[in-house]
């Protein structure tokens, strides 16, 4: 088995091996999928500006949240219906996530039960994903088992009301449970691994919705109440609802303007997500990494309209170098969704380990390279805004111009 040198020959590997519908799932976006491609791109909008001649001989990536250390500014996000890519995938993401010294984001649309991932990782760091349903019984109940399961922070995701317009999804006819046409049989006949997979493991089911529904596993009606049974009347003061079901930290995850920060801010959140849902939810939006710095400056220090709360992002991370880019523009972490998935569509555990292996090492030499011995000191300063490639150049080299 040859060695892969970066995230996108897993994602390669990813597309060889998963059926149409499924890699299309992992892989597109809403509408046209500009907002999904903005995410990538938008990193392209800063240059680094190195240092040199700095001691670098003991560089460490290492940081922490609140106060628990991390081996670097990372964790392993939320992403649903893993089972469709690789059995257990949960599972496997969780213990890569742990082995790595990060922490792992369980999604309320999970396939695994979460006391099962727990029971994967007992010492590992597990934050719970939530979606909140018009039965708030159901989210009180995960939120119960997630606590005695040992869970530590809550992530309260305020961005899908309703379902985003996934266009791949209705040309592929994706629906659960997976309805076996003829264009899908032949389709799964062309990737044998994968079919034989689900064969033999069965169809991925949202066990942990099932398990607060207090019912068997059943995908078409608990993926029906995912995508039609939201809470659409969730607002800003059910934050102190959360709170008296959940004793750790709460991140507001799907935060993209400033005002929306403020009001997580004033609402108590000790942190929030800048992002937008990987691109799978509006058709057009800011990239993430575009909308990061400005959030930052409004909440990200005391004296902003309140004590200053952490800032996340994600949304388009494929290199160490992003996740560099993303903390000196303010970030205290970044959530990987799609790169881990590739790794674990590509080769399972084996290929999750591997991922994170290489996000690690880039960050690790991306930091060298710009004269940075920790994380702290990836700051603003270390990066210059550029301008398009067609405007601006003097003699055949771009200018970059400061932040």
């Amino acid at each position: 088995m040859h060695a892969f040198s970066c995230v996108e020959d897993y994602r390669q590997a990813a597309r060889r091996r998963l059926t149409k519908l499924a890699f299309d799932y992992l892989e597109g976006g809403a509408e046209d999928g500009e907002a999904l491609r903005r995410n990538r791109d938008a990193f392209g909008q800063w240059g680094f500006a190195p240092r040199v001649m700095t001691d670098i001989s003991a560089t460490s990536s290492e940081t922490n949240f609140w106060g628990r250390s991390a081996a670097a500014p990372m964790v392993v996000g939320p992403t649903g219906l893993n089972g469709l890519f690789w059995p257990r995938a949960d599972e496997l993401l969780a213990r890569a996530a742990a082995d790595a010294g990060l922490p792992f984001v369980l999604s309320t649309a999970s396939t695994s039960l979460l006391e099962d991932v727990r029971a994967a990782v007992p010492d590992g760091e597990l934050w719970l994903q939530l979606y909140v349903q018009q039965d708030r019984r159901i989210a009180e109940s995960m939120m119960r088992r997630a606590r005695e399961a040992g869970f530590r922070t809550l992530m309260l995701t305020v961005d899908t009301p309703v379902h985003g317009k996934r266009d791949h999804d209705t040309r592929n006819g994706f629906k659960l449970p997976l309805r076996f046409t003829p264009r899908l049989v032949a389709d799964c006949m062309r990737h044998p691994h994968w079919s034989w997979q689900m064969l033999v493991g069965g169809a991925p089911q949202l066990r942990n919705i099932a398990q607060s529904v207090g019912e068997r596993a059943d995908l078409a009606r608990h993926a029906a109440m995912l995508s039609r049974q939201m809470d659409l009347s969730l607002g800003w003061h059910d934050l102190a609802w959360v709170r008296k079901h959940w004793p750790g930290e709460v991140l507001v995850k799907g935060i993209l303007t400033v005002d929306d920060a403020r009001q997580a801010q004033a609402h108590g959140a000790d942190g929030i997500i800048v992002s937008n849902h990987g691109g799978r939810q509006l058709g057009s939006t800011l990239a993430p990494v575009e909308a990061l710095p400005m959030i930052v400056d409004a909440v990200g220090a005391s004296g902003s309209g309140g004590p200053a709360i952490s800032v996340f992002m994600d949304g388009g991370v494929r290199r160490g170098a992003d996740v560099a880019k993303a903390v000196a523009l303010g970030a205290k972490g970044v959530l990987l969704g799609r790169a881990p998935l590739y790794g674990v569509a590509a080769r399972g555990a084996q290929g999750v380990d591997g991922v994170l292996a290489l996000l690690l090492n880039e960050l690790r030499t991306t930091m060298q390279l710009l004269g940075c011995a920790n994380v702290g000191t990836l700051t603003a300063e270390r990066l210059a805004r550029l301008p398009s490639l067609h405007e601006n150049r003097s003699g055949g080299a771009i200018q970059a111009n400061p932040l």
